[in-house]
């Protein structure tokens, strides 16, 4: 129950120093695919002579699709100094799933109060409004966010896993009501409708329900609480077991987007076949680390910034550590990936990338800041003894194969044999 309130002037566009893009098709001259492996050094945090808050300090990276087609997918980062005040957000586009990884954010929305850490993800539906504030001792924060069009996000189907496992929904919060204690005074509510800022003023708090009932609330959960399942026996177990919240597509064979979750677990699996170092499947994959070291692309991947690979492009770790873990192990369990958490946004689309990505934002590989990931790729495979000796019988193979299948195309060869033939005989 909302109390009464009084707006003024009507939506108006705003400056912002936020860089938003929402239109994802080929047809928009803003965005491009980036063809291979990509990495970001740490998004830049806000220098301290500028005030940056949430409105502000949103930066889209990438995206497939478009708000207002109700279809589609977007990424981005925030980084932020500074509390929202007297103002809230407005997303009517999509339903936000926001990922912090460095300092506190003390979100209030419609419906009640969320207090975010850094390895906690909290989903904000579309239409709520809200305000993010920096939490206690938090000078700065960066987080990530996906944005889901035409689609919800939702734990997904546990299969033969049963009623429990991976994401339970015991772990999920929701907040209860919580009303100002002043509602008075001048207040912004700034609305993103595809992709664009437009802010209307009201002369009231826009956070004064005093009580709520139904199942489209915001919620949070704390990722460590995530129950890792994995192959006990035999053969690799597909990352999509490690799917949190999964956001359906149109295509029931495939989702729109699942966010994945890496962390410290038992790996037990023996004589089996690991994941290679180096592999190439279908999806659009971005990688990012909310601390340690992370599931490495290269030796430079650091929490706060990104990697990724689009559809069928080869990619993998390829540093000591990731090799190393990869290998077989046999009757040695063993703990995998300690001291670090790394989140994965995986699509069945094809993503597209903001200026900010390419440029903007400055962190990207390829501008100087670290090398490009195919520049320090090491060619681990021809130098192997046992990759050798592999190649040596297949070319023995090859070659006796071919010697055997010349009576099918060469005459001389047919008689040889028919003449071997009779005289054996």
């Amino acid at each position: 129950m909302n109390t009464v309130l009084t707006c003024t002037g009507g939506f108006k566009k705003i400056e912002t120093k936020a860089n938003i893009q929402n239109c994802f098709l080929t047809i928009n001259p803003k965005v491009e695919t980036l063809p291979e492996q990509a990495e970001w050094a740490p998004f830049p945090l806000p220098p301290d002579n500028e005030t940056i808050d949430f409105v502000d300090g949103l930066h889209t990276l990438a995206g497939s699709g478009d708000p207002n087609i109700r279809e589609g997918i977007a990424l981005y980062v925030y980084m932020i100094n500074a509390s929202m005040e007297k103002r809230a957000f407005c997303n009517t586009d999509g339903d936000f799933l926001i990922c912090a990884q460095l300092g506190d954010l003390d979100i209030q929305t419609e419906l009640g109060m969320i207090y975010l850490a850094p390895g906690e993800i909290c989903v904000i539906q579309r239409g709520i409004r809200f305000r993010v504030g920096l939490g206690k001792n938090t000078k700065q924060a960066r987080g990530y966010i996906t944005e889901v069009w035409g689609s919800m996000w939702e734990l997904p189907d546990l299969g033969p896993l049963g009623g429990h496992g991976l994401a339970n929904p015991r772990d999920f919060l929701h907040p209860v009501a919580h009303i100002d204690e002043d509602l008075s005074g001048d207040w912004t509510i700034v609305n993103k409708n595809t992709g664009q800022y437009n802010a209307l003023s009201q002369d009231h708090s826009p956070f004064d329900l005093v009580a709520w009932h139904g199942n489209v609330v915001p919620y949070k959960y704390d990722l460590t609480k995530f129950s890792s399942q994995n192959s006990t026996t035999i053969d690799h177990t597909d990352p999509s077991i490690n799917t949190v919240l999964t956001a359906k597509s149109r295509d029931p064979h495939s989702s729109l987007a699942d966010f994945l979750w890496f962390r410290p677990r038992w790996d037990v699996a023996s004589n089996t076949f690991r994941l290679p170092y180096f592999h190439r499947n279908s999806a659009s994959e971005f990688l990012a680390s909310l601390y340690g070291a992370g599931i490495s692309r290269s030796d430079d991947f650091q929490p706060g910034g990104g990697s990724f690979e689009q559809g069928h492009t080869p990619h993998g770790g390829f540093d000591a550590g990731y090799v190393t873990e990869m290998r077989v192990q046999e009757n040695q369990p063993r703990r995998i990936l300690e001291d670090q958490m790394t989140i994965m946004i995986e699509s069945s689309r094809t993503f597209l990338w903001t200026e900010y990505a390419r440029s903007g934002c400055g962190t990207l590989s390829t501008q100087g800041t670290s090398p490009r990931v195919w520049d320090v790729l090491p060619d681990r495979f021809t130098s192997d003894p046992e990759a050798q000796a592999l190649l040596r019988r297949v070319k023995e193979d090859k070659a006796i194969k071919t010697e055997r299948e010349r009576v099918y195309y060469e005459d001389d060869a047919l008689k040889a044999l028919v003449q071997n033939g009779v005289n054996g005989h």
